[in-house]
């Protein structure tokens, strides 16, 4: 069986990657002011995105900006 992630609701193949990769793999800009991670119900700070890695069996929630009423 293959590790899993799953981002916001979604299950996903897990990737040895840190928090800034996995952005840019969701297609997000790690610097677009806006953008919040929580893995496992923590808040990752922003300035610790590059040092933080992705673990297999993560629950990690991405929060963007998103134009709407």
């Amino acid at each position: 069986m293959r590790s899993q992630i799953t981002v916001n609701g979604e299950t996903r193949p897990w990737q040895a990657v840190d928090v800034v990769r996995l952005l840019q793999a969701e297609g997000l800009d790690p610097a677009r002011r806006g953008v919040a991670v929580a893995i496992n119900g923590a808040v990752v700070p922003r300035h610790r995105w590059a040092e933080t890695a992705v673990q297999p069996n993560d629950l990690i929630e991405i929060v963007k900006p998103f134009a709407g009423g």
